[in-house]
């Protein structure tokens, strides 16, 4: 196992450096819905509490270390000392040094300090290194629902390791029985002499096919998995950790008394001992040496969907590349030094992009964002028509909620922009078949996940020019991505072999031998172009369909919800109708795209006049320093967060103006405005209003109360001026490192106070990609997209007196 040594140390050497946030919930090991566990508490101390499930239940993962030496166990992580007695013993207990944790994009690792027994020799280091790592060039990978986790240690004595795990992975209900085997069964294809994986598995005895509760899957099989020189043992938790304790190592038995999940805790346990006194000794110095362990949750299928052929269990993609769940997490297991490098070379260009904003804040804001937005995704369907349901999670569990894909969406720009088109297919597969009755595009593929039957009666959510709106944006940004001349809107898409368009799918997933992706669109008159085409002319009528009904409802919008729907029903919204128009102008670019010449004259002729009557006679307030929140009520205020699409989509460069040449129109600009679309001074005007209204956590969403959303913030933020975007990104980063919020990170916060949750508790949800903005704006438009607004720079924010604020503006 040298290898897993040698890169397990370079796993710890890529996060090496300080994080300079502190989160109060960090990743561990979060790859889907179901697969999501965190460290609670991440400012104290990792052995006080358990870690969790996203809703904050617990989850048994508890980790010991034990020195010969010293006869001293040491609790590194969850609780499991507590079934250690204090006295009476031939161990002691005590707690090593917690020197903190570490994170980027894919890795968390956190780091002890382990006392020698003697003085004469230094501290053991250990470290418990979790990787759920996120590979945008393979997407085979990225759909396997398993992690890793490393242990390394350094010094120059023996330590042992033991690590258990509980029913509670496989089932919320903490009375329900569960059955496990342990397994050691050789592969077909092994090379000759090698020994097999040890593998626990362990799931409900008897399960519930696509049910959950308290959010938790009621069907699937845990894989815990180790090498094949570690112990293993199952049975009742105190008992193990006992054994452990005294002698160092497990039984290589199994309690084959199934039972409830607390009836005499059963857990699954593999220890390791790992002898560096001798190497130390012979080496002159100290030892390294490592272990790695995964840990998986099966499920197959994995979601019910109403699709074009009726209701259909769908199977995991990586059903289509691997037989069983054996093979495929076999796989994954030796795939560890491959997968480790992928998911470095996505942290380190993240890191890289971040720095360019100029806040070393930010890198740590997407670090922890990045694994939450994968945290949402169930990659199904085959590799001809891939598709990734989508979790609405902890709000009410829809299933590919629009408007909760429109905020995530720049992160899977920036990432993979073919996972957004993945994210995309149900939702247009689904209308296509005429299973939605509404003339808008839905709110959802389905009620609450996993089950995506839609909504036949139509009686969804009401969101409908917010949906249409979302959808027509992110359908011209994904074939913005798709067409490109030397930038494409993600480095990955450039990246892998060059397949030619056939016969499969649009999107279809094409692999070389090492399950690298073929690269996604590219420049314009070739493969991109084709494919975009190609996608648009399919569904063309609903586009058209979404865009009749903006031309009919967007300018004044009627009594209805927009994705703040929190908020509150509210007719006139502003910043709506923005994103209505916004939409309109998009559809005249779709339409071009397919050669439907008069649809692309006629939205354009459209958005243009309701642009200019939006500006002139709706938008703004009595003083023009700002927008209203509705049309009508004066006085108030509100972050225009829907200006971001302007920008991304390119509209806003002066010379976009030219590129429908067949259309013949011109853009109705105001005197001195120096954007195309969107009047430059409607920029302007909401970077000062920003600059004057920032609260110490960050920029309230709107003039009826202190709360915020991150990714609304991070939105306006992205078409601000700098020094409005370092100020508003300082005052997010102070909100990371002292907000009163315990569960994964929340985008919904009040802004003064405490900073926490303002009565209404989100936490994990994927919405946290728009905390990506910035960077997908930085790659839009062939990297033009920030320079056309590099106007925002030429003089600091106007500063307005602080009386105005309680008067009717």
């Amino acid at each position: 196992m040298r290898w897993t040594t040698c890169l397990a140390a370079a796993a710890v050497a890529a996060v090496s450096e300080a994080s300079t946030l502190t989160p109060p919930v960090l990743p561990l090991i979060v790859r889907n819905p179901y697969l999501s566990t965190w460290l609670g508490d991440a400012r104290g101390l990792p052995w006080d509490h358990w870690p969790i499930f996203w809703t904050g239940q617990e989850v048994g993962l508890g980790v010991l270390a034990a020195v010969p030496e010293s006869d001293t166990v040491y609790p590194l992580l969850g609780r499991p000392h507590d079934s250690l007695p204090r006295s009476g013993q031939s161990f002691n207990v005590s707690y090593p040094t917690y020197l903190g944790t570490t994170f980027d994009a894919s890795t968390t690792n956190l780091t002890y300090s382990i006392p020698a027994a003697t003085l004469n020799k230094e501290p053991l280091e250990l470290i418990l290194s979790f990787l759920s790592p996120i590979t945008p060039t393979s997407t085979l990978r990225q759909s396997i629902p398993a992690s890793y986790l490393t242990v390394h240690v350094s010094g120059e004595f023996d330590v042992d390791i033991y690590i258990d795990m509980n029913g509670l992975w496989v089932s919320a209900n903490r009375g329900n029985t569960i059955t496990w085997e342990f397994s050691q069964s050789a592969l077909s294809g092994k090379k000759k002499g090698e020994k097999p994986l040890k593998t626990w598995k362990v799931k409900r005895m008897v399960e519930q096919l696509l049910t959950e509760d308290a959010d938790r899957a009621e069907w699937g099989t845990l894989h815990f998995t180790g090498p094949p020189d570690v112990q293993h043992e199952a049975g009742t938790s105190a008992l193990l950790r006992q054994r452990f304790s005294r002698t160092g190592t497990l039984q290589n038995v199994v309690d084959e008394n199934f039972r409830g999940i607390m009836d005499e805790e059963p857990v699954f346990a593999f220890s390791k001992s790992f002898k560096l006194k001798n190497a130390s000794s012979a080496e002159g110095g100290k030892s390294s040496d490592s272990v790695l362990f995964t840990i998986g949750h099966i499920q197959d299928p994995v979601i019910q969907f109403a699709s074009a052929r009726g209701n259909t269990l769908m199977r995991p993609l990586w059903a289509s590349y691997y037989m069983s769940a054996d093979e495929v997490l076999d796989f994954h297991y030796h795939d560890f030094e491959k997968s480790f490098k992928l998911a470095s070379n996505y942290s380190m260009q993240l890191e890289k992009d971040a720095l360019v904003s100029g806040s070393e804040d930010y890198k740590d804001i997407l670090a922890i964002s990045a694994r939450q937005v994968i945290g949402a995704c169930s990659f199904s369907g085959t590799p001809d028509n891939p598709v990734i349901f989508f979790k609405e999670i902890s709000s009410d569990g829809n299933m590919n909620t629009v408007d909760v894909i429109y905020p995530a969406f720049p992160w899977f720009l920036y990432t993979n922009p073919k996972w957004l088109a993945y994210v995309l297919e149900p939702l247009i597969e689904h209308q296509l078949s005429g299973q939605y009755p509404n003339d808008y595009s839905m709110h959802d593929v389905g009620a609450h996940f996993p089950n995506a039957t839609g909504h036949p009666d139509g009686r969804d959510e009401y969101m409908p020019v917010e949906e249409c709106g979302n959808m027509l944006i992110m359908g011209l940004a994904l074939v913005n991505s798709l067409i490109y001349e030397t930038k494409p809107a993600s480095i990955w898409s450039a990246t892998g072999i060059e397949e030619n368009l056939n016969t499969h799918g649009t999107f279809a997933l094409h692999a070389d031998s090492d399950f690298m992706d073929d690269t996604f669109g590219g420049p314009v008159s070739a493969k991109g172009e084709k494919q975009a085409r190609q996608w648009i002319e399919k569904s063309y009528r609903l586009w058209k369909q979404w865009a009749g009904y903006l031309v009919r409802e967007s300018l004044i919008p009627a009594n209805q919800l927009s994705t703040d729907d929190f908020a509150g029903w509210l007719a006139n919204q502003t910043n709506l109708a923005l994103k209505g128009i916004i939409g309109i102008r998009a559809m005249s670019e779709i339409s071009e795209l397919v050669g439907e010449k008069e649809d692309a004259k006629h939205y354009k002729e459209v958005s243009e006049n309701y642009i200019q009557r939006w500006t002139d006679e709706f938008a703004l307030s009595r003083d023009g320093t700002h927008a209203k929140l509705a049309y009508t009520w004066f006085g108030s205020w509100t972050t225009l967060y829907n200006l971001f699409a302007d920008a991304l989509l390119c509209f806003h460069i002066p010379s976009k103006s030219n590129t429908l040449g067949a259309v013949g129109q011109t853009p109705m600009l105001s005197q001195g405005s120096k954007t195309a679309f969107v009047d430059s001074k409607i920029y302007k005007i909401q970077s000062d209003w920003y600059h004057n209204v920032r609260q110490r956590y960050g920029l309230p969403l709107d003039s009826r109360h202190m709360y915020t959303k991150s990714d609304w913030e991070f939105f306006a933020v992205a078409v601000s001026s700098k020094q409005v975007r370092e100020e508003i990104v300082d005052s997010i980063a102070l909100w990371v490192n002292e907000t009163s919020t315990d569960r994964p990170l929340t985008d919904l916060y009040d802004t003064e106070g405490d900073g926490g949750f303002p009565g209404i508790y989100f936490k994990a949800r994927p919405v946290v990609g728009g905390h990506f903005a910035f960077l997908a704006l930085e790659r839009a438009c062939g990297g033009k997209a920030m320079e056309a607004l590099s106007f925002l720079d030429d003089e600091a924010a106007r500063e307005f007196p602080s009386h105005m604020f309680d008067e009717e503006l």
